[in-house]
């Protein structure tokens, strides 16, 4: 974690109080959301193709906002092909996505597309996109901490090809309540967390591409805490699957209310959507 992000951590957890138990939404009443589980691959189209069937879904359901996975726009083979498929914002991606949102008169969550960055070919931002139902992005937030991780079973180096993005954005207003956006690895900082339940954050959010080994260790739990110790509700849109040889995501995706009680549950196949009502 950089020491810059540890010494604003530091400032405002001196600031807190304590927490209630009580949810500061401006008005009361349930939301209903639709997150999803998709098995993202190098085929961007197919991805979409996907996007768009959970999208339908949730409008059918009635759903406002609908949560996508990290890497929902794709999974590269390798990290020559990822940084090759990369798009700025303004790219052809993100322009389908956003007209998307605006057809489907749905908020939208892209829990992290690859960003390219214009003066670094070496490096991507790993970005989370909150669009509204008129397809504007009216939330930016590029994944601060790194998936380094060795285990005996599985080895990733995220910041050999993705740049943190250095800091928190503050929660955003949406049509369920104030958002915190963070991504995937995010969820093990809990003073990141913290610090966007202070700004306001009524639902965190973690869409992720978690690891068979880690995600079967930690996935639940680290969920179910960072809903606890917040009060907070939380949600996780998942990749699950093999998107090539290599790479394997363990899925379950997961909405957690704020006494830590699992909402609902993705099952095991390559494309579910889970639909919630979130009771402030």
């Amino acid at each position: 974690m950089h020491s810059s992000f540890l010494r604003r951590s530091s400032n405002l957890l001196k600031n807190l109080t304590g927490r209630t138990m009580a949810s500061q939404a401006s008005s009361s009443g349930p939301r209903r959301i639709a997150v999803a589980q998709m098995r993202s691959t190098n085929d961007k189209q197919h991805n979409l193709d996907q996007v768009k069937s959970i999208v339908e879904k949730a409008k059918s359901q009635n759903a406002s906002v609908v949560f996508f996975p990290e890497c929902c726009d794709y999974v590269g083979s390798s990290r020559e092909e990822t940084l090759k498929l990369s798009e700025p914002l303004t790219g052809e991606t993100v322009g389908e996505y956003r007209k998307l949102a605006k057809d489907s008169n749905l908020w939208l969550s892209l829990g992290g597309v690859h960003e390219a960055i214009p003066d670094d070919a070496s490096k991507i931002y790993n970005t989370h996109l909150l669009l509204d139902n008129q397809g504007h992005i009216v939330a930016k937030y590029s994944k601060l901490h790194m998936f380094n991780v060795i285990t005996p079973e599985f080895k990733f180096r995220e910041s050999e090809m993705v740049r943190s993005g250095g800091e928190l954005v503050p929660p955003v207003d949406s049509p369920i309540g104030k958002i915190g956006l963070q991504i995937c690895y995010d969820v093990r900082f809990s003073e990141a967390s913290t610090l966007l339940r202070k700004q306001g954050a009524e639902v965190l959010t973690y869409p992720s591409a978690f690891a068979v080994s880690t995600g079967k260790a930690h996935w639940e739990v680290l969920l179910r805490a960072r809903a606890i110790e917040n009060q907070c509700f939380v949600i996780a849109a998942a990749q699950i699957g093999f998107h090539n040889k290599k790479r394997e995501s363990y899925g379950h995706a997961m909405v957690v209310d704020p006494w830590g009680k699992i909402l609902g549950e993705a099952g095991q196949q390559d494309l579910d959507v889970v639909i919630a009502e979130l009771d402030f």
